[in-house]
């Protein structure tokens, strides 16, 4: 086959693919138009594309060329008349005009999960407090999980019951597992930092409870910890004062009741009066010297505190949710109200 005969087809073929397009009326005609030009299978493009085969070897650069123009501008053609569709109008009429007398439609914002707004609002309080953030992995081995906390190997919080191990992820025979504390994130920058040290850690733990309206097995955990000289647990109990009033206000009272911890001596519990009832918030108290040493510090020298709250308790409380698994069910009704 001659080129110039070749060419002329191409030519032809694009006129009337754009004649077609715009002869549509709706998108079904518009549609059934580009599967007859541009029909992966059957269609006229396709058919015409064939020919080339039979083009001398010397011309096909040239018809090969003229073969990616034209689809280029069928494909043209075709967004055009697409967008004549989508704009309302058609091949008989103008398109439709806007009516600047409607009520507008309110476009729908998305918005942050209850759970962050409260994290953001901890990490704001604390930090005027005087605290810096820090993070830590949540795939943590034994020793920042336990032992540099100051639980031992027959401790039963290490129970694989109460823990999520991770038997395929073990290297050099290192022991990892999901952590179930933000404490590890304490033990990891005592470390690293010498003292003073003034941190606030806020992030997921994982333990296999069974969920109800109080408990899940994924949560999320404040951790606070400050180690210098001559801290006491007067120092404890006014930055939770302090915390407490800030976030649920002048009205709420603190309350702390004995306790035990391995990582903390004395250890408290902390429970906070807010709208006529005690709810329990999480631990606290003077950090064990085990765990000082445990990372190079020498407890005669400096002294500290940490406290755990939990983040859903807070969110919960200030919000009147009375069952956890609200807050992780996705649905968009619940969390359109935060």
């Amino acid at each position: 086959m001659a080129l110039a005969e070749f060419l002329e087809q191409l030519n032809q073929l694009a006129a009337e693919a754009t004649a077609l397009f715009d002869a549509a009326d709706d998108a079904e005609q518009l549609e059934a138009a580009r599967v007859e030009i541009l029909g992966a299978k059957s269609g006229r493009f396709k058919a015409t594309q064939k020919l080339m085969g039979a083009v001398d070897g010397s011309d096909r650069p040239a018809a090969g060329k003229r073969l990616n123009e034209v689809k280029s501008e069928i494909e043209a053609s075709f967004k055009t008349a697409q967008d004549r569709m989508t704009s309302g109008g058609s091949a008989g009429g103008a398109p439709v005009q806007f009516d600047p007398t409607l009520p507008g439609l309110k476009p729908q914002i998305g918005r942050l999960h209850p759970i962050t707004q409260t994290i953001e609002e901890l990490m704001d309080i604390m930090g005027r407090l005087g605290f810096t953030a820090a993070d830590g992995p949540e795939i943590e081995d034994e020793r920042h999980n336990f032992e540099a906390l100051n639980i031992p190997r027959e401790h039963p919080a290490r129970d694989p019951l109460d823990n999520f191990y991770l038997s395929t992820a073990q290297k050099q025979h290192e022991v990892l597992l999901l952590r179930s504390q933000t404490s590890t994130v304490q033990i990891r920058v005592m470390e690293s930092t010498p003292p003073p040290i003034r941190i606030i850690s806020l992030g997921r733990v994982y333990r296999p409870d069974t969920a109800d309206a109080t408990h899940y097995p994924m949560f999320h955990q404040m951790e606070g910890l400050l180690i210098d000289r001559h801290v006491t647990m007067a120092d404890l109990k006014s930055v939770l004062r302090l915390f407490a009033r800030s976030y649920l206000g002048a009205d709420v009272h603190i309350r702390f009741r004995p306790s035990f911890f391995p990582f903390t001596e004395p250890s408290v519990e902390a429970d906070f009066s807010w709208n006529q009832g005690w709810v329990e918030f999480g631990g606290a108290g003077m950090v064990d010297p085990n765990v000082l040493r445990a990372v190079g510090y020498d407890p005669e020298e400096v002294t500290g505190f940490a406290f755990g709250l939990g983040v859903e308790r807070l969110c919960m409380r200030r919000h009147g949710i009375t069952d956890i698994r609200e807050i992780y069910k996705n649905d968009v009704r619940f969390l359109q109200q935060f």
